[in-house]
């Protein structure tokens, strides 16, 4: 009968022959190179992939495999053992090892020889007996050793991991909440006696230990002498060590529950590869951990579990890691939808944001901007201009205001979501938490730290405390969070788009009220937006009807309709806003003049308003600069056009154009009369009886009217003679009364 227990030896020389004999797909022994490359000091991770053990064995080593998965710490070490034997010696020149020498390899080599000089004075029998007494390989050691599992392998949830998995290499998918600080963690513990002057060494192997204090050296113990044992630091091994909070999905957790949450122990190289708000799955050996101290007396039995990191594996990377990261055909791709056109890709890219919502074409249009923002400007004192857009959605109920929130979220890499009744100005900022390592006072990063060099979203803006609202003014301009707190004082990086949703004062947009009175947000918040849009709920027989049926077709067949445009899939769309992040476009000379009169034109029209909708500032005028630099990004464009800040104003002046329409409802002004008072008092302005037809265009784009009433507008006045129309350029010349 075979023998149902491993033969661990027999293992090691299964290890030892996959790590000599395996060869990639281009005929390349690929774990000798990577130990090669460890001899030379090129490298200092191993990683072994399970995909290529079982493509090494074909398929007639699955009980090794299986034996490696169930037990991964014990062959971790099997590995290492086989990597040490077959270590090769360094390709490296005399001169080369010389200049690459650390102070770590000097003592080694002191150490070797003074092991043997021990050796030789007799107390080999000592050394042989005792494992204090011997050079750890631990010590040794070069380089750490992880094994990798199948990249096939379904990730689990936290709440699935139970006590049947330990000692097993599993993978946990969750979101990181909370990273430790990276500290030493002692690995090899070396002793010097201050009799004898042995080294001893003490292998550590858990977050805990205690210390060795007589020399159990032969010299010490003839002389009777007790020599005691100083922790040597210098020549002591450290490992980087950091730990790590991760907590279960929220599409993880069952009806009724809470997520759980897990420690996910890193050490080595994998420290800092995980920060707060990281969406990751994590591989690593599920292992427990006895409590200590007065916790172990109350815990009896029970023992606390955490999770040893073998890898980590990102499932939403920032923008600049998406555009260096690009293969091939995702930057062809990107060319090819680049080449389409401007004005083409721009409508295509942000009508494919939630395509299943109907309508809110010049919305999209907005939130593309924000999720391509402008570049961050620093000055040579050091002042900064922030690039990111802040965009506030106030309307009616029912107008796919959360929906677009959430869908925003999805589709930035770095996206946080969170509501207004439910965030504390704490939760939003920073909160001072106690580290569960060190028992130091650490400050935990709240929504907007987390959300850093992302997106967060904030629903139900309006049904937030006033006092914590206020902790979101700085980080909307000054883009950072200062805390001085617990002896903490100290400023944390928020470099966040804030998207916001809301509804006006008394839930419903309140026509018999001012603009002010129905926001009912205040100026110092309100001009750190870079567009207040306003999403009102208007009866329109046409436009209901569309509506409903889009929602029924939705709901009939789990799907929008059919589109007159082929929608731009998710993960294009993120390589494409990548690729545009990386340009830095600037405003040309030739248009200063231009922005200039915009941003007086719209001082002049907010003072003669008696109910301005918003507080026209200084920063109105940056938010037309960041909204122009964005549409210069989506072009792939270094400098910024006309048409770029033309477009900026029309989004600017639109986000009122409900209002507007409304207000024209009210007065009996039909849309062709406004058409032609805004035409006949922007030529009175300019003094000019010839207007041409890109002017009016402009003009009246920019107070949220379209071409088509332009053109109507044309040839209605034209038969009543009030101006001439060339057929050709279609120049407006008016006719003197």
């Amino acid at each position: 009968m075979a023998n149902k227990y491993p033969n661990f030896n027999e293992d090691k020389e299964e290890c030892r022959k996959f790590l000599s004999n395996y060869r990639d797909e281009d005929g390349i022994f690929k774990y000798m190179r990577l130990l090669q490359d460890v001899a030379d000091r090129k490298l200092h991770v191993i990683n072994i992939h399970m995909a290529d053990l079982v493509a090494y064995g074909g398929g007639s080593n699955e009980e090794f495999v299986a034996r490696i998965y169930s037990n991964a710490r014990r062959y971790i070490s099997l590995f290492a053992e086989a990597a040490d034997d077959l270590m090769p010696d360094p390709s490296l020149s005399a001169e080369q090892v010389e200049r690459e020498e650390d102070v770590y390899d000097v003592l080694m080599r002191q150490r070797a020889e003074q092991h043997a000089e021990n050796l030789a004075q007799g107390d080999a029998a000592v050394a042989a007996v005792d494992p204090l007494y011997q050079l750890p390989a631990l010590l040794r050691r070069r380089f750490d050793l992880h094994i990798v599992p199948e990249p096939k392998r379904k990730a689990q949830a936290i709440r699935e991991v139970g006590a049947g998995q330990i000692g097993r290499l599993v993978v946990v998918k969750g979101i990181v909440t909370r990273c430790t600080d990276v500290k030493p963690l002692l690995q090899v513990a070396t002793y010097t006696c201050d009799e004898c002057g042995f080294e001893i060494y003490q292998e550590v192997t858990a977050r805990t230990f205690m210390p060795l204090f007589e020399c159990p050296s032969a010299r010490c113990r003839t002389n009777n002498a007790r020599g005691r044992l100083h922790l040597h630091t210098r020549g002591s091994k450290f490992q980087k060590f950091q730990e790590a909070r991760i907590q279960e999905l929220a599409e993880q957790v069952p009806k009724g529950h809470v997520p759980r949450a897990m420690t996910v122990q890193i050490r080595g190289d994998l420290t800092r590869q995980v920060s707060p708000g990281d969406v990751v799955s994590v591989a690593g050996i599920f292992l427990p951990v006895p409590f200590v101290g007065f916790k172990a007396m109350r815990a009896g039995l029970t023992a606390d579990t955490y999770l040893e990191a073998m890898s980590f594996h990102h499932f939403k990377k920032r923008f600049s890691e998406y555009a260096s990261e690009q293969t091939p055909e995702e930057a062809a791709a990107v060319r090819q939808l680049a080449a389409e056109g401007s004005s083409d890709v721009y409508s295509r890219l942000a009508r494919s944001i939630a395509p299943e919502i109907y309508g809110h074409d010049d919305v999209k249009k907005v939130l593309l901007l924000l999720l391509v923002g402008a570049p961050t400007r620093t000055l040579p004192d050091g002042m900064k201009i922030r690039g990111d857009v802040h965009v506030c959605l106030m309307g009616d109920p029912g107008v796919a205001k959360s929906q677009l929130l959430k869908h925003i979220v999805t589709v930035a890499p770095r996206g946080v979501y969170t509501t207004g009744k439910g965030s504390s100005g704490v939760g939003l900022t920073a909160a001072v938490t106690r580290d569960t390592v060190t028992g130091e006072m650490v400050l935990e990063g709240g929504a907007l730290v987390l959300a850093d060099m992302g997106i967060c979203a904030i629903d139900e803006f309006d049904k937030m405390d006033e006092n914590d609202r206020t902790a979101i003014h700085e980080v909307m301009e000054q883009q950072t969070v200062s805390i001085a707190k617990a002896g903490i004082t100290t400023s944390l990086n928020a470099r966040t788009a804030v998207l916001a949703a809301a509804n006006p004062a008394w839930g419903r947009y309140d026509m018999r009220r001012t603009p002010a009175e129905n926001i009912n947000l205040p100026p110092a918040l309100l001009s750190r937006f870079d567009i207040l849009w306003l999403m009102l709920d208007r009866a329109d027989v046409d436009a209901d009807l569309a509506l409903a049926r889009h929602v029924l077709h939705v709901h009939q067949h789990s799907a929008p309709p059919a589109l007159d445009f082929d929608p731009v899939d998710p993960t294009l769309l993120r390589n494409f806003i990548a690729t545009a992040r990386t340009y830095e476009p600037c405003v040309a000379e030739e248009l200063t003049d231009f922005i200039t009169s915009a941003y007086a034109g719209l001082r002049q029209e907010e003072a003669a308003s008696d109910a301005p909708h918003t507080y026209t500032t200084a920063r109105t005028l940056l938010s037309i600069l960041r909204l122009s630099e964005a549409l210069a990004r989506l072009r792939f464009a270094a400098v910024v056009a006309q048409a770029d800040v033309e477009e900026a104003l029309r989004l600017m002046h639109g986000s009122k154009a409900s209002l507007q329409t409304e207000a024209r409802q009210r007065a009996g002004l039909d849309a062709i009369s406004a058409v032609y008072s805004i035409v006949r008092d922007e030529a009175a302005r300019a003094r000019s009886t010839v207007v041409s037809y890109a002017d009016a265009l402009n003009w009246i784009t920019r107070k949220g009217h379209s071409e088509a009433e332009l053109r109507e507008c044309l040839e209605d006045y034209a038969e009543l003679n009030v101006w001439q129309i060339d057929q050709d350029s279609l120049t407006i010349r008016f006719i003197d009364s």
